[in-house]
């Protein structure tokens, strides 16, 4: 193999792929990349074998060849190399890549590429075209939901329906509930549901970029798996087996109170309670009060106290229909959910201190989160 790449080319290519390598591989060969030439490109590929990513960038290839490389000290050389040309010059009797750059020159030993796991591609599967920014958006607006330890496995998830209008993704945790809609202008031609890991998704709003206008999503048959085609880089991944929750059972239909208040403020808020709300288990007290009269606004007022560092008590102005409400809440799952709402103003809809919370932007309702409260301390 001999090959000449951009420095930059490299090191992005390098970067996408890299957040495939395990931490602590089974195999020797699952820390490295592999690098190799196919259609006048340069592939990249790494995988801990429930996740594979594989990227191309452009290339001058002056002979074709294969080799995989430890991924970390790859990666480590190429983003210390100036922003120039990159010549790797495979020697396969040794499996050693030297790496050319400027004044730079370096060795790597490799492992021979008919020993790295291969990654599922697309093919020819045309899959079902979803635009990129929505895409980015909806995981988003559901992945921070999803359960991060493996007591309950399939919460690990994202759960994702596709249906001939509309694609559907829900993440919970068992304390809050993250669901957002999109529609398709061709979705799958008969409803399809999937529950794909968190990290995959994770990884796929990373990837995502302006330049990618769609994204294909294959499932191809018989292999429970998953695979996201963008512009340069394929993503393949494992599904997730189980039964998700019936998460539209959670959502209360109805309210005894409905606030509207600015997203900027009520994050601010939130922010400073959580100052303190540290000490107690990130609990802060949302006290919601409907104006005492048409000319004065209703009132949020978030409070948090620590024994040791002393409390917070902010107070954000709103528009509220319905009764006076005292609710105790994990103000950093407020913030998680603030900060992925756009829209500049936000409805939080409440039926007292026991009963889940909802909120959603104003103007939209393809995106509903649940948030259920914590015990209130009187």
């Amino acid at each position: 193999m001999k090959v000449s790449v951009l420095q930059e080319n490299l090191a992005k290519g390098l970067s996408i792929v890299g957040r495939a390598v395990p931490t602590r591989p089974t195999m020797q060969v699952l820390a490295n990349v592999l690098l190799e030439t196919e259609e006048g490109r340069l592939k990249l590929a790494a995988t801990n074998l429930e996740l594979g990513i594989t990227a191309w960038i452009g290339a001058k290839i002056e002979e074709d060849g294969a080799i995989t490389i430890p991924a970390r000290t790859f990666i480590d050389l190429v983003n210390t190399l100036s922003r120039e040309r990159v010549d790797l010059d495979l020697n396969v009797r040794s499996q050693t890549l030297r790496v050319h750059c400027g004044a730079t020159n370096s060795n790597i030993k490799g492992i021979d590429s008919n020993e790295f796991p291969l990654i599922p591609q697309a093919g020819d599967d045309p899959g079902i075209a979803i635009p990129g920014a929505v895409l980015r958006e909806m995981i988003t607006q559901t992945v921070f939901s999803a359960a991060t330890d493996d007591n309950r496995p399939i919460l690990t998830g994202v759960y994702t329906r596709v249906t001939p209008e509309k694609i559907i993704m829900a993440a919970a945790d068992g304390y809050r509930l993250s669901v957002r809609t999109a529609p398709l202008e061709i979705g799958a031609p008969q409803s399809l549901e999937m529950i794909i890991p968190a990290r995959t998704l994770s990884e796929m709003a990373r990837i995502i970029s302006d330049e990618d206008e769609e994204v294909l999503v294959s499932i191809p048959r018989g292999r429970n798996q998953v695979i996201f085609h963008l512009k340069n880089v394929d993503v393949a991944s494992t599904l997730l087996d189980g039964k998700f929750p019936d998460y539209d059972a959670i959502i209360p239909k109805s309210f005894s109170t409905s606030t509207v208040a600015y997203t900027a403020d009520l994050l601010t808020a939130c922010k400073r309670a959580d100052i303190f709300a540290r000490d107690v288990n990130n609990n802060a007290k949302v006290t919601i009060t409907p104006a005492d009269s048409p000319s004065a606004p209703g009132l949020v007022r978030l409070s948090a106290t620590s024994t040791e560092r002393g409390d917070a008590d902010a107070i954000v102005d709103a528009t509220i229909q319905g009764d006076v409400q005292e609710i105790s809440f994990n103000v950093r799952y407020l913030i998680d959910v603030l900060n992925v709402v756009k829209e500049e103003q936000v409805l939080l809809q409440s039926n007292g201190p026991t009963a889940p919370g909802v909120i959603r932007p104003v103007g939209r309702d393809d995106f509903t989160h649940v948030i259920m409260p914590m015990s209130v301390g009187r």
